[in-house]
């Protein structure tokens, strides 16, 4: 453990930063795996609203820092791509 009151304050800041990216980062998985299984049982319909609400979290996680802009770029295009597959 810290000794230092500043490594201590940044300590406490880590987890609140690292719970808080977990979390985008799970919404993100979430939203993946819904346009994963629209495509799965080739359902077009869910799957172009899925894809909508997934490109929304994953620009939202590349916004907060959660992701870098081409991490977030291939996500997207890798999931549209599939979209466009069985449509």
């Amino acid at each position: 453990m810290a000794n230092i009151k500043s490594a201590k304050k940044r300590i406490l800041v880590n987890e609140t930063k690292a719970a808080r990216n977990k979390a985008i980062k799970s919404k993100v998985k979430t939203a993946v795996k819904k346009v994963e299984a629209a495509v799965a049982q080739k359902d077009v319909e869910a799957a172009k609203a899925a894809l909508k609400a997934a490109t929304i979290e994953i620009t939202k996680a590349g916004t907060k820092g959660v992701y870098h802009k081409n991490t977030v770029s291939r996500k997207i295009s890798r999931l549209a791509k599939a979209v466009n597959s069985i449509a």
